[in-house]
């Protein structure tokens, strides 16, 4: 094997771009393994667990690092010069005839151009997002910090200062908003109404928003606030300000506050702002007493609250399966089949299928259990019914995040349907900007040779599974269900009924 890298000395390009770049690269004739991130301490330590990188680098935190690994030295070149090739398209300024005009280099100079600009969205490396951001609330700008890496005690002193200062700051580690209409990092083209969200996750916000707008509803604004943010250290300080301002926008008429449990005191004192708002407020904390307790629960509530009616949750569909399909999947499976293996892109929606999941199953491992006797010892090895947020850290050291690249996830369901245990792959798609361009075929070809592999092994399994997506989204949702349809994959309209429809098919439902 061959091996390569390469320092692009004071170039920086943000996560989600070096990601969708090193994908395409690595889909280059011969190239094993690719990476193009910034050189900060954090990064290369990851490259070095991943084996991306044997020994030191020179490369510092402001130089962008290419590591490439291939078959022989031909192809290491190829992908090198693809990777040049990109980054230099992208650093060119204005030609001497004109063009496109030269990025502003810093915050003040973007203002200057754009003197009515009141948001910032900051992707820098974590060690120096802090202070980027401080510098844009104290311009008074709102600020959308995807960044990650940052400082617990970091963001507590952003969210201290954005208090007061009046300004929200969305973040760290926010990876999803909608502002006026504009999908900002991962997030989905739905369209406007009188609906407002506060998520402290990312892929919870897409899928209710996503959900709101199948249902007919329409979004006001859709705001982040991190995953950290509901922890007692922080306070919960970015969903109070989304709920504040919310309230106050009176082009929202119905809030929804969206996360895993909070702390206890902060959830106390979120239901009680709740509580005490003039306008409906739909709580949905997965696994948490009291309000929505599904994403698809909290998209009905608001959807009918937003027209001015009741909705019937309890009688919402378990699944869009029959009976008689039911029985036949069922049917399809042989003795020792009866295992779910979820391989899941979003943590949220991982989440919320083991607390579906294993009250009637039992034990779901994992590994980010919901209970610490449910941890994998090896996450790379499933065991019993298992569901794996493949997003998780342990699964990106070196790699793009699997809404970007899909290869790990296609790995894993060979690995899983080799298993003679597997009687469900649960999976799920999620589309909108910074998503891989078409995803449904790349998993497509990933299920067809699982089915192979199952069938030579003299078993069947079963693919159940949702999109998360709109039709306006640049993948289109109702053309990437259509192609897992036609690789035979059981499609739901949520996370929550493939949940449970995996759960029946091994014959545990309720």
């Amino acid at each position: 094997m061959s091996a390569l890298q390469k320092i692009f000395p004071n170039m920086y390009r943000d996560s989600v771009a070096l990601m969708r770049l090193s994908a395409e690269a690595s889909d280059l004739p011969g190239i094993e393994a690719v990476s193009a991130i910034m050189a900060t301490e954090a990064n290369i330590a990851l490259l070095a667990e991943a084996g991306l990188l044997d020994g030191a680098t020179d490369a510092g935190p402001n130089d962008l690092l290419l590591v490439i690994q291939g078959g022989d030295d031909t192809a290491i070149t190829a992908g090198a010069e693809f990777i040049e090739s990109a980054l230099t398209e992208t650093a060119e300024g204005p030609s001497e005839g004109g063009g496109a005009p030269a990025l502003p280099h810093s915050i003040e100079t973007a203002l200057g151009t754009h003197p009515a600009a009141n948001l910032a969205l900051i992707s820098c490396p974590g060690e120096y997002a802090g202070a980027e951001a401080m510098k844009a609330l104290r311009l008074g700008l709102d600020v959308m910090l995807f960044s990650d890496n940052v400082a617990l005690e970091d963001e507590v002193a952003l969210k201290t200062m954005g208090d007061e200062l009046g300004r929200l700051v969305m973040g760290p580690d926010c990876g999803t908003a909608i502002i006026n209409g504009v999908p900002l990092g991962f997030a989905n083209v739905v369209r406007p109404g009188n609906i407002g969200l506060v998520a402290a996750s990312g892929t919870g916000l897409q899928q209710v928003s996503c959900l709101i707008d199948d249902l007919g509803g329409g979004i006001s604004q859709a705001i982040g606030t991190g995953g950290r943010d509901l922890k007692s250290q922080v306070g919960g300080r970015a969903m109070i300000r989304g709920l504040e301002m919310l309230a106050s926008d009176p082009g929202t008429e119905v809030i929804v506050l969206i996360s895993k449990p909070p702390d206890a005191d902060v959830a106390k004192r979120l239901m009680d702002l709740a509580s005490a708002c003039a306008k409906p407020v739909i709580v949905n904390f997965l696994g948490a007493d009291g309000g929505a307790g599904t994403l698809e629960e909290a998209a009905h509530l608001a959807v009918a609250a937003g027209n001015g009616e009741t909705a019937d949750i309890k009688n919402l569909p378990r699944h869009n399966l029959d009976a008689d399909a039911l029985e036949k999947a069922r049917a399809a499976l042989g003795s020792g089949q009866g295992s779910i293996r979820a391989l899941y892109s979003g943590g949220t929606f991982a989440y919320e299928s083991m607390l579906i999941l294993q009250p009637l199953l039992g034990t779901i491992w994992s590994s980010s259990p919901l209970n610490p006797d449910g941890l994998l010892n090896d996450p790379w090895q499933s065991r019993g019914h298992t569901v794996i947020d493949l997003g998780d850290d342990i699964f990106t050291r070196g790699r793009p995040h699997p809404m970007i690249d899909h290869r790990l996830r296609g790995e894993r369901i060979l690995q899983e349907a080799a298993d003679a245990e597997t009687a469900v792959i649960l999976l799920d798609l999620v589309l909108g900007y910074g998503s891989h361009d078409d995803p449904a075929g790349e998993l497509a070809t990933a299920i067809n040779q699982a089915r192979d592999i199952a069938e030579a092994a003299g078993h069947w399994v079963h693919f159940v599974g949702f999109v998360c997506g709109t039709d306006a989204d640049p993948q289109h949702a109702a053309r990437q269900a259509e192609v897992l349809g036609n690789a035979g994959v059981l499609l739901t309209p949520s996370n929550a009924q493939a949940a449970r429809l995996a759960a029946d098919i091994v014959g545990s439902g309720s």
